[in-house]
């Protein structure tokens, strides 16, 4: 989430949730002139659409579904050249924690949720990695010791936004600085809340997988340097997990843990109930009690909890307590170790700040100098004085959504924060005074769009930082807010251009994008995808086809148009995200009444007189991600799936030379992992973006895969596209940016 949102963007919008019927459109804010967007800010949930592409309908996302794939990918011989990164390097994206460098002054560690691990040697002015780029990139938590090793839990403990659907493979261990790493256990953690460490004991808060019970589940302890572990808290039920451990700073026997119920399934979230709650050890670990004395008892609505220690009033803790729905529950502190607890005022702007999403945070931070000097994480950063009676919030000096702070003690007064826009400095205390990062490539990419008019122009759709561009300002800017979803550029007029936000609100501009109209309520549809399809015929880049639950088209750029098909779909789901969807639109390039379309509820049509009857040639299938047409013949085309599936094997890339009348798997030797694109490109060849990277295959020999190219890292590509005047391939990868190699 960003700070420009998604709400944002239309009059009357109420707030957007992944898991609400998409709300009636309406004309955007503005200077009063009537089509014009200006973004402004405000809060959203953060996107389950990406769990619920990569699970098949009905089932949840495999354990090991994610790293078993990579092992298969791994095996794949290589082709073609080198991917060299295309940017953007100043614009972020969500950090999940930090960590000082105790023996190296101005050395910083941070975690973005999907592109591993970043070192800083400036004090968080430019990042370089500090891990492997072909081992997984989700990350949980980051932690130095006192001799400056560095330990790492994997897979990102919050919720939503994305790269939560990657879990992680368990605890790491670096000596060097980062420079190499070594696995020291917990694999089956799923997720990592956070590390303590006090000198030779490690506590780990493994939180487990979204998805499946059981793993390895509470608080680990290591007093052995990650060479074994033991369980030291037990976890209430099969889903519940350590969100948070820590370790008292004026007194090393005390602990605190908090656990938390959280389970997704395909129809429901339920990210609370009776396991969660805060507990505390005065035995380094051994033994632990839940605690009560005021704060909210066993039961079905207790969600997630974010817990602070003081480190300059010993006895001193707060913690913030969200519902299971998401919303506010009570901010809470104790001056006797969490014995007894008093709830604290809450006025609107504390509670407001966590939006109807607060298993997204649950984070508190206390000044090490002043126990009364706290900071909470929300949408804004919330920040209190005087020990919770008065709050202020900041949203408007940094990116929304906090994640991750820490004091550095050699600087008196720095702080380092990060969040869904990346990593920031204040040396006022975290008052104010912050500075962003000015180097930090890990952004996560929905879709990117380029132009054969100029091989410097890309732009593309991001988790919560916007549609990004890379000309009319610094490289890259943000032209549109919200989540940036679909992304294109005329091919004929670079100037014309097209942007989206989630749930298919859509802008169009022939000027760079410096201007956007705003033209969704333009469009006929009941339903509409958070990545919602936006297709140029490639015929006549002045006819556009946009999908809800059915095909939009337009003969003038974009600014009127006509339902060409009835509902495409079944209907909407069981889950109340709008299930029910077109989730791709390809025209046929030789036949411009030849249109293709495919849905999320696994359906694809044909259309070979412009709309007026349809032909439904697959049904029952995962996710429908992409459609590539023949350019020679409108009846051959390529579809691509996305799904784990637990079981059983699966295509996740079909053809047909018959109009749909007959298909052939041609998924081969590929990864079992979600295709997410394909590209048919010169004199046979066949590119797909899949969950483990691109890949390579032929006509003449469909179902063998090569993996494309050297250099990028382990990261799910959500689109590429293909530039055959210039010879090159661009690629979307969701959490380190965009890559680009060139091809034939």
């Amino acid at each position: 989430m960003r700070v420009r949102r998604c709400l944002v963007l239309v009059a009357g919008l109420t707030l957007l949730s992944p898991l609400a019927p998409t709300p009636a459109l309406a004309d955007p804010p503005g200077t009063g002139q009537p089509g014009e967007y200006r973004p402004v800010r405000g809060p959203s949930a953060p996107a389950e659409h990406r769990f619920l592409q990569k699970a098949i309908r009905g089932e949840s996302i495999p354990r090991h579904a994610h790293d078993t794939a990579a092992q298969e990918a791994a095996k794949l011989p290589v082709v073609g050249g080198r991917w060299r990164s295309a940017g953007p390097t100043n614009i972020g994206g969500r950090i999940v924690s930090l960590a000082l460098d105790p023996k190296r002054a101005d050395t910083l560690y941070a975690a973005a949720a999907s592109g591993g691990l970043w070192r800083s040697t400036d004090a968080g002015r430019t990042f370089a990695p500090a891990w492997p780029d072909d081992w997984t990139q989700a990350m949980g938590a980051v932690v130095a010791a006192e001799d400056g090793t560095l330990y790492v839990g994997t897979g990102e403990p919050n919720p939503g936004g994305g790269s939560v659907t990657y879990e992680g493979t368990g605890v790491y261990r670096s000596t060097d600085g980062g420079k190499n790493w070594r696995n020291i256990g917990l694999r089956d953690s799923g997720t990592i809340g956070a590390i303590a460490i006090d000198k030779n004991r490690i506590f780990v808060a493994a939180n487990g997988s979204l998805y499946s019970p059981g793993g390895d589940r509470g608080v680990y302890l290591s007093t052995n340097g990650g060479s074994s572990w033991r369980r030291v808290l037990d976890v209430a039920n099969e889903f519940t997990g350590a969100v948070d451990v820590q370790i008292d700073p004026t007194n090393p026997n005390r602990v605190y843990a908090v656990l938390w119920d959280h389970r997704r399934t395909p129809v429901k979230r339920t990210y609370g109930g009776e396991g969660s709650g805060v507990f505390r050890s005065d035995d380094g670990g051994l033994t632990w009690q839940r605690l009560g004395g005021g704060l909210p008892g066993v039961g079905p609505d207790v969600g997630r909890i974010g817990i602070g220690v003081s480190a300059s009033e010993p006895g001193r803790v707060y913690a913030i307590v969200n519902s299971t729905a998401g919303p506010f529950a009570g901010f809470y502190t104790s001056a006797d170790a969490g014995a007894t607890w008093t709830r604290l005022p809450e006025p609107d702007v504390l509670k407001s700040s966590q939006s109807s999403f607060g298993w997204w945070f649950g984070k508190i931070w206390v000044d090490p100098d002043d126990s009364k000097q706290v900071h909470v994480a929300g949408v804004p950063l919330m920040t209190t004085k005087d020990g919770g009676g008065t709050w202020t919030a900041d949203s408007t000096t940094i990116h929304v959504d906090q994640h991750a702070m820490i004091w550095d003690p050699r600087k008196p007064g720095r702080v380092y924060l990060g969040n869904d826009g990346g990593v920031y400095r204040s040396d006022a205390d975290g008052l104010g005074g912050w500075i962003k990062a000015e180097y930090e490539p890990y952004t996560q990419f929905y879709s990117a769009a380029i132009t054969p008019q100029d091989t410097s122009r890309i732009s593309g759709g991001t988790q919560d930082n916007g549609s990004l561009r890379s000309w009319n300002g610094d490289r890259f800017n943000e032209y549109l807010g919200g989540d940036g979803e679909e992304n294109i550029i005329n091919p004929t007029d670079k100037q014309n251009v097209f942007a989206c936000y989630q749930y298919g609100n859509c802008f169009r501009s022939t000027d760079g994008g410096d201007t956007m109209t705003y033209f969704a309520p333009a469009t006929t549809a009941e339903r509409r995808n958070w990545f919602t399809p936006l297709q140029f015929d490639p015929s006549d880049p002045k006819v556009l086809y946009y999908g809800g639950n059915r095909l939009n088209r337009s003969a003038d750029g974009g600014v009127t148009w006509t339902p060409i098909s009835p509902d495409l779909t079944g209907g909407p789901g069981q889950d109340t995200y709008p299930y029910g969807t077109i989730t791709t639109v390809a025209a046929a390039p030789s036949d411009p009444r030849t249109i293709w379309a495919g849905t999320d509820d696994g359906r694809v049509w044909i259309t070979r007189d412009l709309g007026t009857t349809w032909t439904k040639v697959l049904d029952g299938q995962p996710w429908v991600t992409r459609i590539a047409v023949s350019e020679r013949d409108p009846a051959t085309a390529y579809v691509t799936l996305s799904g784990y599936r637990s079981g059983s094997d699966q295509a996740h890339v079909l053809m047909t030379r018959s109009a749909g009348a007959k298909w052939t798997d041609i998924s081969g030797n590929l990864p079992s992992a979600p295709v997410n694109d394909v590209i048919l490109g010169f004199a046979g060849l066949i590119y797909v973006a899949t969950d483990q990277g691109v890949f390579l295959g032929h006509t003449a020999v469909a179902g063998y895969w090569s993996r494309l190219g050297h250099g990028m890292p382990r990261v799910a590509v959500d689109d590429i596209e293909y530039d055959p005047r210039n010879h090159r391939l661009v690629a979307a990868t969701f959490g380190r940016g965009l890559y680009e190699t060139s091809v034939p």
